[in-house]
């Protein structure tokens, strides 16, 4: 057993199993994968060298070289060349950043139903306004009146408009204080930014359904700043199901 270099609880040693010969590189990600959830690897530990990685797990270093490469683009490995302490292969910690747009571009790509989608949505930011209500400070809840204040502007149109609810929504997020939450939220209202804009295009009275929206904005900014969590998430759903239910292209992502 090894304890981790900060003294922390004691801890398994990896254990590397020979993968099967089909596509080798991915199932040496999922083997390095498994140490890192079991908590056998963690941030800041090395991985084996590569000659010795690809002679436990039983296949070529080609195949070693390939899972590195993978597990690097997507922020959870990072590698330097050199005889150092930091050279290598090193478990990184995944950036809230990676992890978002990640799950945006599996939200986008992955034909998930819609009312699934909303559904997911509205179940994120009822949370988001709830906790935002409890928690942020002052300083936390600038960016949201910021941006109300934005959208009040009459001649915003409707792509400015689409930015700016876009912003307002994950700074809703980011003022909840939950990481895991706020990444969540940010991913699923990103994916759908370009659906959106198709809904306010189909709008036939953009200039009344722009004052609801903005309506909408500004009593759950003022529900989270009187503290009021419950009549915040009520607003937040009324606001996310009034656009889905009256904004054709929201529907079809035609506009």
């Amino acid at each position: 057993m090894n304890e981790a270099s900060t003294g922390g609880a004691p801890r398994a040693e990896p254990a590397w199993r020979p993968v099967p010969r089909s596509r080798a590189y991915e199932l040496v990600v999922d083997r390095i994968e498994e140490q890192i959830v079991a908590g056998a690897l963690r941030v800041g530990d090395h991985l084996p060298p590569e000659r010795e990685l690809a002679s436990w797990l039983e296949v070529s270093r080609a195949a070693v070289r390939e899972a590195i490469r993978t597990l690097e683009a997507h922020g959870v490995v990072s590698s330097s060349v050199g005889s150092g302490k930091g050279a290598g292969t090193v478990v990184t910690a995944l950036t809230s950043g990676a992890l978002t747009r990640m799950l945006r571009l599996h939200v986008a790509l992955t034909s998930f139903p819609m009312d699934d989608v909303i559904e997911a949505r509205v179940m994120l930011e009822r949370t988001s306004a709830s906790l935002a209500a409890r928690e942020a400070s002052p300083e936390d809840l600038e960016p949201m009146r910021s941006l109300v204040d934005a959208m009040d502007d009459p001649a915003l149109d409707r792509e400015r408009f689409n930015e700016f609810d876009t912003r307002f929504h994950v700074a809703l997020a980011e003022a909840a204080g939950n990481r895991l939450v706020a990444d969540m939220t940010i991913a699923i209202r990103e994916s759908m930014r370009h659906r959106v804009l198709a809904g306010f295009r189909s709008a036939p009275d953009w200039a009344a359904t722009s004052a609801v929206l903005r309506a909408h904005h500004r009593g759950v900014m003022e529900a989270v700043e009187a503290r009021r969590g419950e009549l915040a998430a009520d607003l937040v759903e009324e606001h996310i199901r009034y656009a889905y239910t009256s904004l054709p292209g929201f529907r079809t992502g035609e506009g």
